[in-house]
């Protein structure tokens, strides 16, 4: 059905300004100051836009759905993290692949895309993790972006034996990824010294989730940035480093920057929005906030909030790991080292960075628009498909009222997981509308569209 939304401010990544859209074949069409309702079929969905902005849809580029991790399996599937997703204003989401040492990249890439294609809701596009580097692997990795699609990896400087590379294989895969034209995602820690530290504390009986912080200082992030973008600066490869969460490591990424290293810098809103002190909290509670890198002490909110305004930070993620409270993260009660990593924030996200960055003052909506949607469009191969609102791009957009009072809560979250880090918080504006290549899939908070719509987004090689 044809969609025509009229009244609304867009507002994108550069620009400001009223006008209508209509939307046919599941692309904006026509973008205009008026457009004459009659002039248009007499099956078009018509919302009301005044009053509102109307956004490109957000994009996510880093959510796990699926994730077998630290013995458990994370809770949510595609139907229930779409319309998590959605109700944010999230239309699209980049989930990351990570297999086993022992598993064929193909197979995972088939068993990840097939737990996608009949649940989706959102279009969605993957990272692949590279976790071992054989020759075969190589081979499959290129297929991986050459066949399907997907020009980017993901490595991990962290979780010793289970995820972290060698660096012979982490030298092999930048070099891999540069001439492929991929770029590489990277968890920056040090899997070598977060083992030590870590056993050692669990040995003086200090197993809290307060001694996960402990165990992971911002030096370790540091390390792992300048660690991999020597290696970028030796072979060329363009890398961008998830999760980015402290001033220490923001500095290093940019000090790279600056030596003309090609580096792009994600933030993801638990660090924007929270402290360790959560993760201080006594009987056990703390454990509902334990993520790698750890929530950082509070200094260094403004250092990533300004990053962000500068544009020095390129994107806002959330790192979206959904480990039930209850069964899961408190199989890591006795030892801080087994609590299952991830702080659910896929909902929240657009709420959190409107309430906490917008409307107090640390970022324009412009910027929103870009750390949020833009960016990642851009970065990985997307745009202007998606991440903007223009003729010929899909037609997913946000028609989001900012008038909205309300509170972020377990009871009116989508995600399986039994509990809401962000409980009983104040949201200021909401998603009142959101479309996904032009069908309404959530209005005000619920799901009103098909579940299996989503669509698998090759993306285009870019760097």
């Amino acid at each position: 059905m044809p969609l025509f939304i009229k009244n609304g401010e867009i507002v994108t990544a550069s620009d400001r300004y009223r006008a209508d859209i209509y939307c046919a074949g599941e692309t904006i069409s026509r973008i205009e100051p008026t457009i004459d309702q009659s002039e248009l079929p007499r099956n078009v969905e018509v919302i009301e836009a005044a009053g509102k902005l109307v956004f490109p849809g957000f994009i996510d580029p880093h959510v796990h759905i699926h994730l077998p991790f630290m013995g458990t399996l994370a809770k949510d599937d595609y139907e229930s993290a779409s319309k998590a997703a959605l109700a944010g204003g999230t239309t699209t989401v980049i989930e990351m692949i990570c297999p086993g040492p022992d598993d064929e990249p193909l197979d995972a890439f088939d068993e990840w895309a097939s737990r996608a294609e009949p649940l989706a809701a959102v279009d969605y596009s993957f990272h692949m993790s590279v976790v071992r580097f054989d020759k075969k692997a190589q081979r499959q990795f290129r297929t991986i972006v050459t066949k399907k699609g997907i020009p980017s990896f993901k490595v991990f400087l962290a979780y010793k034996g289970a995820l972290n590379l060698s660096d012979e294989d982490l030298f092999g895969t930048l070099r891999l990824a540069r001439d492929l034209g991929s770029i590489v995602t990277a968890h920056c820690e040090n899997a070598e010294a977060i083992d030590a530290m870590q056993q050692a504390l669990v040995a003086e009986g200090k197993v809290g989730p307060e001694y996960h912080y402990v165990s992971r200082p911002p030096i370790v992030e540091a390390e792992g940035v300048h660690h991999i973008l020597t290696f970028a600066e030796l072979t060329g490869a363009h890398v961008y480093t998830v999760h980015t969460s402290c001033d220490e490591a923001v500095r290093t990424a940019l000090g790279a920057r600056y030596r003309g290293v090609d580096v792009w810098i994600e933030a993801v809103v638990p660090h924007l929005v929270l402290d360790k002190s959560y993760a201080e909290r006594p009987d056990f509670e703390g454990g509902k906030y334990v993520m790698s890198p750890p929530l950082r002490d509070k200094r260094n909110q403004p250092v990533l909030w300004n990053a962000i305004a500068r544009r020095f930070i390129s994107t806002i993620g959330t790192d979206h790991a959904p480990f039930d409270f209850v069964g899961q993260k408190d199989l890591g009660r006795d030892d801080f080292a087994k609590i299952a990593n991830g702080i659910p924030s896929l909902q929240e996200r657009i709420g959190l960075v409107y309430t906490h960055g917008v409307t107090a003052g640390r970022i324009d909506l412009a910027t929103m628009v870009d750390a949020c949607s833009t960016q990642a469009a851009k970065i990985f191969g997307m745009y202007p498909r998606k991440g903007t609102v223009a003729i010929g791009s899909d037609a997913d957009l946000v028609v989001f009222d900012p008038g909205y009072r309300g509170h972020f809560s377990r009871a009116t979250s989508h995600s399986k997981v039994d509990y809401n880090a962000y409980e009983g918080w104040e949201i200021r504006g909401r998603a009142s509308v959101v479309t996904v290549r032009g069908e309404v899939q959530a209005r005000d908070g619920e799901f009103v569209g098909t579940i299996g719509r989503g669509r698998l987004v090759e993306r285009d090689a870019t760097h």
